[in-house]
């Protein structure tokens, strides 16, 4: 073996000595799990929204932006779970790093503004006031929806354009190896502004949940108040708890892991740390494509009654979700006349 063939740079004989990917055995089989459990209910998700009613309300309008991007991801899984196995050929992983991998963080950060739209949306059908009304317009939440996703291809389809270094095959391959300088230095500035979006939709979602415990607090000397907002509260719970669990740990390990990848962190057994903890957190971030299908059902009662439907055994009651539907939109403005009363 020549020199050149162990060392034909001090940047590529540092990478090669720093293998940080290889003992991907146990999150592979992770990712297959997901992959496989969550196919079927957002495939039917798909469906079921696709035989609803056109949209009246903005909370549908996120859910089925929440449901594009866990099909994006769904299409951009199964090359991660490739290249991890280590079954790829070496133009499959460059492809993954080039594309399918840009393509997964997309889609989770379309998934956590949408799923912030959402805990903001459930507060505001209690609010009633006349400018939160405006925001909960169709029209607005199909015009919000259109920004962040021109927003995040803005900010992601560079990372997909930009030359990358030929370098030769290897079996375990970090796809920061292949960036060039304007790469890394674009790489950094968009989990910058990757962040700031999280935090952003973070200060969103603890601000509604807050003020949805607020006033169920405020309503307990009052029967009916306090059923609806408690009704409001647990739904606002269940989406609030599930945006933590995949998105939090994620971002406490997403920085210092980037600082390694633009080789401010130099240490090699630092690295594999920050990469073990990447992806481990990346994996609870993935996860949430098995719940999504159950918020779909909870909140959307025009999904419910499209499962409904498909459900021989449940065919009788369709009728009485759509009945339910009904009362739900006349009860509304009853609810808003006593809750102004009550402010």
């Amino acid at each position: 073996m020549t020199p050149s063939t162990n060392l034909s740079s001090s940047g590529a004989g540092e990478e090669k000595l720093c293998i940080v990917n290889d003992h991907m055995g146990p999150f592979t089989v992770l990712y297959i799990l997901i992959f496989i459990i969550s196919l079927p209910g957002n495939l039917v998700s798909a469906w079921a929204f696709i035989r609803s009613p056109k949209a009246k309300q903005s909370a549908s309008i996120y859910l089925v932006n929440l449901l594009v991007a866990d099909l994006l991801l769904l299409l951009a899984l199964p090359f991660k779970i490739i290249k991890d196995l280590g079954a790829a050929p070496w133009e499959l992983m460059v492809f993954h790093c080039q594309a399918s991998a840009v393509t997964i963080y997309i889609s989770l950060y379309a998934s956590i503004a949408f799923l912030a739209f959402i805990i903001t949306d459930r507060y505001l059908q209690e609010c009633h006031t006349v400018r939160s009304l405006r925001l909960q317009e169709v029209g607005f939440a199909r015009l919000l929806s259109l920004v962040v996703w021109l927003l995040l291809l803005l900010i992601m389809v560079p990372n997909m354009a930009l030359p990358i270094k030929q370098i030769e095959a290897r079996s375990y391959l970090s796809c920061s190896s292949l960036k060039q300088d304007i790469s890394l230095h674009w790489h950094a500035l968009t989990v910058f502004l990757c962040t700031a979006l999280f935090l952003n939709a973070s200060a969103a979602v603890l601000i509604s949940s807050s003020l949805v415990v607020k006033k169920l607090l405020r309503s307990r000397s009052d029967p009916k108040l306090w059923a609806t907002a408690r009704r409001v509260a647990v739904s606002v719970a269940a989406v609030a708890s599930a945006y933590i669990l995949s998105f939090v740990p994620y971002h406490v390990v997403r920085t210092p892991y980037t600082l390694a990848q633009t080789k401010v962190i130099r240490d090699c057994e630092t690295k594999k740390q920050l990469f073990l903890g990447k992806e481990s957190t990346l994996l609870l971030s993935v996860l949430h494509l098995c719940f999504d299908p159950l918020i779909f059902f909870y909140l959307s009662a025009p999904f419910r009654h499209t499962i409904r439907k498909m459900l021989p055994c449940s065919r009788n009651q369709a009728i009485s979700a759509a009945e339910e539907e009904a009362v739900e939109e006349r009860l509304q403005p009853a609810a808003s006349a006593q809750q102004e009363a009550a402010y």
